[in-house]
Formats: structure tokens, C-alpha cells, sequence
């Protein structure tokens, strides 16, 4: 695994081992930042269900301001830490060990890109996208990989579907925050 793009282009990325983890490919990777690259600049990034941080850093490497990594895993957290060290980005990121629902009820931030990639199957992405809808200022994305055949709702509360993609076995929806007031803090 390695960051594909900008700053940090081609530095290898550490990765946890096992059946539970599913690293996005690089195919993948490459079609979800060809949709959200305008977006990143000076931006304020969250990746969700972080794992080994890939999503987070390879947003930094492209010019995101600040990203807030949240794994409710420790041994994802120490990789996705040990990542940001390598790659010198700790003052830009901030890592936080807590389950996705309990840290969206908490947080307070406002987000240009948010990146989620729960594991399949268990109706995660439905319960945290009516809360960030909340968190993302307007024109910001949500980009949700997730298990294909899983649709997710056209709109959500003011989320509303940009785009809809297939890769195999894996689909990514990207929503687009068509709120107009919302600023960031």
C-alpha cells in the first residue's frame, strides 16, 4: 500500500494483517480522489473507520489542511499513527480512539471531505450518514465505500447522491452537501 498522489507520492503506507482488514486498492483510491481532488485544498478531512489511515494521508498528500483520523480498533490507531509519523504529518492530524457514532454525537467540527468505509454488512453507513449530514459544509463530499449491492438512499437529510461507482465487488457513493449556510469553525 502507498500513497499515490502529491506531496508524499510513492511512500509506502504500514497496514494491518488479517481477514478483517480490507485496504481500499489503489484503482479504488485513484477513482475517489479523481472526484473529490478539487475539494482538497486548505481542506478539513475526516477519515472515518481509518484503519491504517490510508484515505487521511493520501487527502494530506494532496493538499487537505488538517485530518482527523477515528478507528474504534487500538492496533488500527497505532498504525494509522505510526503512518502519520512516518510521513511527518502529526501536525496535521489528530487521531482519535472511539466507535464512529459515539465520536459523531461528541465532535464538533465541520468537514469538507469526509471518507467512510465501515465494515460490510452491518447498516453502519446508515446510522452515521443522517449525523455527519450535520458535519460537512456546504458543497463538501462524503465518499462511502461499501459492500456492491448495498444502495444507499438518494438523500439524506441535506446529503444528496453526486455519484454512484462499481470496482468489483466494491461500490463508493459520494454525496455532496447541498446546504448553503453551513461554515467551517
Amino acid at each position: 500500500m502507498r500513497v499515490i498522489a502529491g506531496s508524499l507520492r510513492g511512500r509506502k503506507l504500514q497496514t494491518l494483517e488479517g481477514m478483517d482488514v480490507r485496504p481500499t486498492t489503489d484503482k479504488v483510491k485513484e477513482a475517489i480522489f479523481s472526484a473529490v481532488q478539487f475539494d482538497l485544498y486548505e481542506a478539513v478531512v475526516l477519515d472515518l473507520f481509518s484503519g491504517s489511515g490510508q484515505m487521511g494521508i493520501e487527502a494530506l498528500s494532496r493538499g487537505a489542511e488538517r485530518a482527523v483520523f477515528v478507528d474504534v480498533s487500538s492496533k488500527s490507531l497505532n498504525v494509522t499513527r505510526k503512518n502519520i509519523a512516518d510521513m511527518d504529518l502529526e501536525a496535521n492530524s489528530i487521531c482519535c480512539q472511539a466507535d464512529a457514532r459515539d465520536f459523531l454525537k461528541t465532535d464538533n467540527k465541520n468537514y469538507n471531505v469526509v471518507f467512510l468505509d465501515p465494515p460490510y454488512g452491518k447498516g453502519i453507513l446508515e446510522e452515521v450518514l443522517p449525523i455527519l449530514s450535520e458535519k460537512i459544509v456546504s458543497g463538501g463530499k462524503v465518499v462511502c465505500e461499501h459492500e456492491k449491492g448495498l444502495i444507499l438512499p438518494d438523500e439524506i437529510g441535506s446529503l444528496k447522491v453526486k455519484k454512484r461507482y462499481n470496482y468489483g465487488k466494491i461500490s463508493v457513493t459520494i454525496y455532496i452537501n447541498q446546504e448553503e449556510e453551513m461554515q467551517l469553525e
